[in-house]
Parts: structure tokens; C-alpha cells; sequence
């Protein structure tokens, strides 16, 4: 006969292996969820966002029901590192009491300065992003490489890029916050992206996909994505959905079966007259693309 701590013992063990085979069934609502399912849709505040206040963001992507957005830096409303403390509760609060979430700040500054004191200044200003990031709810600060210069040698300017990064990703660590170095300016081409993270080791530094024409180039998309897959951070910007030369159904199955878990944020720069109808189609194309990779995975 068993004992009553054998009974118990093998009753749990026979409740969890009951439990493992349910939860393992395909089709079952509490198994794992499938590649992609993670992966939301938000709009950088570039063209389409960049005359909004704050009360015009949570009206117009409510209503399109794109529910994540970048603030861009310069633009109307105005949530940069100068606002006071006060202020900043206030943006959080709002955010906080709104169905739209708060992803990213967008800010302009870039490590390839020739000049010293540009590239100190550079740093110190994303230091203040990266605070204002962490006060106002928000997780993390965009930045940019951002150019090759002809006097200065490109293994040196790759260099500067990814010390630079690796000072500003501690600071963000410290804070509970993420550099992200968007794919952009003339040292966007993939294997240069590589290079930089290559040396900007600090966990707190990523890649923030830029859905340039360079990531064509070589052996293209797959491979140059595949590149920097594994330091992707939480956002990445697209164009378009339907803007021709660039496949988005291949992009978005990339990023299913990598399994992402962050944003696809909508940089959108092409007139129009109705941004809601407009962020609207977009949602639409990017569920429907959405939809066939998960088929895919």
C-alpha cells in the first residue's frame, strides 16, 4: 500500500502530466502562442502625425484603432526633454487614462560627429531623452548612426557609432530603458548596422528596423534581416504597406517567424486627405499580411 505522501506526490505528478498534454494540443485555447502573435501596428508621429497635439493622437488612432505611437521629436505635441516635471506627469496620466500606448520617443541624435563637441552633445541629449522616456511611462529612445564622412576612415566612424551607443545603453539600463538605432542615413545598409552593434555590446542597445531599399541589397532581404534579427528592439518602422518596390508580405513573415514581440510602427510620408480612412487601410493590410505569414509559420 502507498503512503500517503507517495499518493500525493504521484497524483501531482499525474495532475501535471495531464496538464502538459493539454496544454500541448493543437487548437487548445491555452497552448502557447503561435509565432507573431505578439506583433502589434503603431504610427510613428513623421508626416501624417506630426501637426497633432496630444488630444488629436488618441482621437485619430482610437478611432483607426492603431493603438501605438512614436513621438517624434520637434513636432506639435510638443513632449520633449524641456517640459518640467509637472508636464510629465501630466503626458504619462494621459497616456496611462488612453487606449493608446506610449512606445517610443523619436529623437534626431546621431554618433558620427568629425567634431568632438557635437558628438558629447549628441550623447548628453540622448541621456535627457532617455530621461524624459522614463518619466513619462514611455520605454525607450530612437536614435540614428548616422553618416560616413570622406575624411574620416569608415572603420573609425563604426567604431565611434558603437562606443557612443554602448555609453548611452548603460545610461538607459540604469533607467529601465531601450536605445534604439534606427537602419537610417548613409550608414544604413545592413552590414554596417552589424558592424556597429558588433561593438555596441550593452544589452540595452538595439536595431530598429528601417524598411530602407538598402535592406535589398547583396544577398537580399532574408539574409540582410537575418543580420541583425537578434538584436531587434521593440520597435520598427515600415513605410506604406502598399507602397510599391519593397516586399512587406516577405517582411512581416520575416518578423513572424523570428517571432517578434514589439511594434510596427507606421512612418508614413505620402499626402492625404483623410489620416483616420488612411491609418484605417493601413491596420487592414497589415492584418491581412499578418494573417497569411502566421499561415506560413
Amino acid at each position: 500500500m502507498m503512503s500517503r505522501r507517495q499518493f500525493v506526490k504521484g497524483a501531482a505528478a499525474a495532475g501535471a502530466a495531464v496538464a502538459a498534454g493539454v496544454l500541448s494540443r493543437p487548437g487548445n485555447a491555452l497552448a502557447a502562442d503561435p509565432p507573431g502573435s505578439k506583433i502589434q501596428l503603431g504610427l510613428v508621429t513623421y508626416m501624417w502625425g506630426a501637426a497633432w497635439d496630444l488630444d488629436t493622437i488618441f482621437k485619430n488612432l482610437s478611432a483607426a484603432k492603431v493603438l501605438g505611437v512614436e513621438l517624434r521629436t520637434t513636432h506639435k505635441h510638443g513632449v520633449e526633454p524641456n517640459i518640467s516635471a509637472e508636464k510629465r506627469q501630466e503626458v504619462k496620466k494621459r497616456f496611462a487614462d488612453s487606449p493608446v500606448k506610449l512606445v517610443s520617443l523619436g529623437s534626431a541624435e546621431c554618433f558620427d560627429h568629425v567634431d568632438a563637441a557635437k558628438l558629447e552633445k549628441a550623447i548628453e541629449a540622448t541621456k535627457a531623452f532617455l530621461s524624459l522616456s522614463a518619466d513619462i511611462g514611455c520605454s525607450g529612445v530612437k536614435v540614428r548612426p548616422n553618416d560616413f564622412h570622406k575624411e574620416v576612415e569608415h572603420a573609425k566612424t563604426i567604431e565611434q557609432i558603437g562606443k557612443s551607443l554602448n555609453i548611452v545603453g548603460k545610461f538607459a539600463g540604469e533607467l529601465g530603458q531601450q536605445v534604439r538605432l534606427e537602419v537610417h542615413g548613409g550608414c544604413c545598409e545592413l552590414p554596417t548596422i552589424k558592424a556597429i552593434m558588433d561593438i555596441a555590446t550593452d544589452p540595452n542597445v538595439t536595431a530598429c528596423w528601417n524598411s530602407n531599399n538598402a535592406d535589398l541589397k547583396g544577398d537580399g532581404l532574408e539574409a540582410n534581416f537575418n543580420m541583425v534579427k537578434a538584436r531587434l528592439g521593440a520597435t520598427t518602422h515600415v513605410r506604406e504597406l502598399n507602397a510599391p518596390g519593397y516586399p512587406w508580405d516577405k517582411l512581416i513573415e520575416l518578423f513572424v517567424k523570428a517571432d517578434y514581440k514589439g511594434w510596427l510602427l507606421l512612418e508614413c510620408g505620402s499626402k492625404v486627405d483623410d489620416p483616420v480612412a488612411a491609418l484605417t487601410q493601413q491596420r487592414e493590410l497589415f492584418e491581412k499580411f499578418l494573417a497569411k505569414a502566421r499561415g506560413k509559420a
